[in-house]
């Protein structure tokens, strides 16, 4: 993983509005490269000592309903770029013909099993492969799919300078997506135009902030939400325990 020299970027990205968190990643180039480090030696130890986790949910999968034990799907991750990722799958095989690309609260399409490797967010351990290859990162924007990225601002735009990430504040923040989209008669719509803007308000925030010790912090948070603990955004652009963000909350 590196930064590309702004002359190498995609045209699209080439504009006044990514040029600022251009400069300021330009400046971190270090942090940029120990990032790279930490994801192989990381996601390297986590498959060997999940190994048998994923052996387990492999076999859970496959007898809970028929389909591959894993859900590939076309998403965007640094500069553009568009890759396959690896998800448990949670949904039946027939899931894209009956439904948005977003899940909504109670979505009749998951399984049984899958309801409860949701729950537990486990349907995203696989991502530690695509961590390993370098499609991804422990921490960054979440990967959308091409039909989601096609309807990025210009500055939503500097969300590409990163790999996608597996977790984010973003991701903590949003962990009831679902449950937003709730009752909602177009939730791509939905999706678009009221909650993809402020998940991106979260993600350009966290370019600025950009660190090592930055990311380290994010794991850390994911873990505790993991384990039953809630945060918030507190006006100063910290986060606390103990509740939601304002903002997540049912679109109007």
């Amino acid at each position: 993983m590196r930064l590309k020299t702004w002359e190498s970027l995609p045209d699209n990205m080439k504009t006044e509005e990514v040029r600022p968190y251009y400069n300021m990643l330009q400046k971190k180039k270090r942090s940029i490269f120990f990032k790279r480090i930490f994801d192989v030696a990381g996601s390297l130890f986590l498959l060997v000592i999940l190994s048998p986790l994923f052996f387990i949910l492999a076999i859970i999968i496959k007898v809970d309903s028929p389909g591959p034990v894993f859900f590939r799907q076309e998403r965007v991750t640094q500069y553009g770029r568009l890759f396959y990722i690896f998800k448990f799958r949670t949904m039946r095989m027939d899931a894209a013909e009956y439904g948005p690309e977003v899940t909504v609260k109670g979505d009749g399409r998951i399984t049984r099993a899958g309801q409860v490797i949701r729950k537990y967010r486990l349907d995203e351990l696989p991502q530690l492969l695509d961590i390993f290859r370098g499609t991804m990162s422990f921490v960054g924007t979440r990967p959308e799919v091409p039909r989601y990225t096609a309807s990025y601002t210009p500055r939503m735009m500097a969300t590409l300078l990163l790999p996608a990430g597996v977790t984010s504040l973003t991701a903590i923040f949003y962990a009831q997506e679902a449950e937003l989209l709730d009752g909602a008669e177009e939730p791509d719509s939905v999706y678009i135009e009221k909650i993809m803007p402020e998940k991106m308000r979260y993600n350009l925030k966290e370019i600025e902030k950009f660190s090592c010790a930055n990311d380290l912090k994010v794991i850390m948070m994911t873990v505790c939400a993991m384990c039953g603990k809630r945060f918030r955004e507190e006006e100063n652009g910290d986060s606390d325990q103990e509740g939601c963000p304002k903002r997540n909350r049912r679109p109007r």
